[in-house]
């Protein structure tokens, strides 16, 4: 059997989503225990020319329901990016849940040749759409995840790999 576009992406992203969220459990958590506001994590970042924890979480949903809603040839919703607290940024994942889990995988299977353009503020990038999820989308998502993870880690936090790849 053959893997589809949709088991390639909507589970993996729910999983790995799910993950983050229960690592920001254990972020705010650490910070209660330890007596500080936990938007020092929020603003927290690795070195001075990176995103910060709260900008590494709105980028990464920001590449799952991109990804997604292209695939499936859907609107991409649109989110304020003015998360400021661990709730908000967890808010801010279940709501990229959501809106995920209401696709169905018939929207995206099928889409692996489907032109997929993506304009950035310097060029316009294009690919199909097995290129986009695998080469670009999934990447990128994981790339961001990973920096909050990092972060948070970085910060005290006590997590471990498998916060990040979660229950297997």
């Amino acid at each position: 059997m053959s893997l589809s576009m949709y088991q390639a992406s909507v589970p993996v992203f729910i999983r790995m989503l799910n993950n983050l969220e229960a690592i920001l459990d254990k972020a705010s958590a650490h910070a209660e225990a330890e007596g500080f506001d936990s938007t020092v994590l929020v603003n927290a970042r690795l070195a001075p020319d990176m995103y910060p924890l709260a900008r590494q979480v709105q980028i990464a949903t920001d590449a799952v329901k991109g990804c997604v809603a292209r695939l499936a040839g859907v609107d991409v919703p649109s989110y304020a990016d003015d998360e400021a607290s661990i709730a908000e940024l967890k808010a801010r994942i279940a709501k990229t849940l959501a809106f995920i889990q209401t696709v169905k995988p018939e929207q995206i299977d099928g889409s692996e040749d489907k032109t997929i353009n993506i304009k950035l503020p310097s060029r316009e990038l294009s690919f199909n759409g097995q290129m986009f999820l695998l080469h670009f989308a999934l990447p990128n998502f994981y790339f961001h995840i990973s920096c909050s993870y990092a972060i948070l880690r970085h910060n005290g936090v006590k997590i471990g790999k498998m916060d990040f790849l979660g229950a297997v």
